[in-house]
């Protein structure tokens, strides 16, 4: 917001009062889309009209650059969980150096509150932690961090997840600000929506009340709750919430992911053959990454430009 010389700029006014109840309470409403994952998977086929085509889109690396965020949450995280470690004047030293590194291994993680366990191990600069390690090996290094730390995962997911919604409810904009839509991917996901033929999913291991509040605030996207999908909540693979889309009818389907593993799960289940994989070229991936996958006949590694057209005309 602009500085301006008059002190009445400073002041709240009526419509900038009800822009903020409007996202609080849209943001409060849309925590449904958290709660009801399995009903909405059970009754999905019977409530869609056909269309021609699906888009089923991940968020994070494919629509969304969430790392600055992410990162940010983990650190608060991190200062509530460990206080003793985290909130001291040495520990804010490095906190800059903590959030590079976040950002550098952000490829390995599935689900948020992974980053808190990242930032600790990158804080205490754990022997066995480094980022190349962290990205050679990370689903066997995690499990090791729960266990030296005692944690339980769905703790963690709650915690992590309530992290955000203090953070959103008491300073949106602060909240929005280090997250950013990839150039382009907005109009053409409203260029899709508009599409009378197709249909567009969102299927993501982000709680979907975020994903939601970050397409409607800054891309102007509204999702329907039947449209979202979260894995992290529901605890159903992406595999399986692929099953549920496109039971009607015969429609071409396209699965855009950032994320090779999660790509070659579809691989190696024979009922999704259906499925188009895509690659994208600009999310949380690696070079080497997006040479396996090159390599595979199952998955195009695509560029923006590429992707954009997928969803305007596919």
């Amino acid at each position: 917001r602009t500085a301006l010389a008059d002190s009445r700029a400073s002041m709240p006014t009526v419509g900038s009062i009800a822009s903020k109840a409007f996202t609080r309470a849209r943001f409060r409403a849309s925590a449904r889309v958290d709660a009801r994952p399995r009903a909405r998977m059970a009754t999905f086929a019977s409530s869609e009209t056909a269309p021609r085509v699906i888009f089923a889109l991940d968020f994070d690396g494919v629509v969304c650059d969430s790392v600055g965020e992410s990162s940010l949450s983990a650190w608060k995280h991190g200062e509530e969980l460990w206080p003793d470690v985290f909130d001291a004047d040495a520990t804010r030293a490095e906190k800059e150096r903590v959030l590079d590194g976040l950002r550098a291994v952000r490829p390995v993680v599935e689900t948020g509150y992974e980053n808190t366990t990242l930032a600790r191990a990158l804080l205490e600069r754990l022997p066995g932690y480094s980022i190349e390690e962290i990205l050679n090996d990370w689903d066997g290094l995690s499990g090791a961090l729960m266990d030296k730390w005692s944690l339980d995962r769905a703790t963690m997911v709650e915690a992590f997840g309530r992290i955000r919604d203090d953070w959103i409810l008491n300073d949106f904009d602060g909240w929005l600000a280090p997250n950013a839509l990839y150039p382009g991917v907005a109009e053409a996901v409203l260029a899709a929506q508009e599409r009378s033929d197709a249909a567009v999913k969102i299927v993501t291991t982000k709680q979907g009340r975020f994903a939601l509040a970050i397409l409607e605030r800054m891309g102007k996207i509204s999702i329907a709750d039947d449209d979202m999908y979260s894995t992290t909540v529901s605890g159903i693979p992406k595999t399986d919430v692929l099953r549920t889309l496109g039971v009607d009818g015969n429609p071409r389907k396209i699965f855009v992911e950032d994320k090779l593993s999660t790509l070659e799960k579809v691989c190696k289940a024979d009922d999704l053959d259906e499925w188009e994989l895509f690659l994208v070229d600009w999310g949380y991936n690696t070079e080497s990454e997006r040479a396996r996958a090159a390599a595979n006949d199952r998955i195009t590694v695509i560029d923006i430009s590429t992707f954009i057209s997928l969803l305007r005309e596919g």
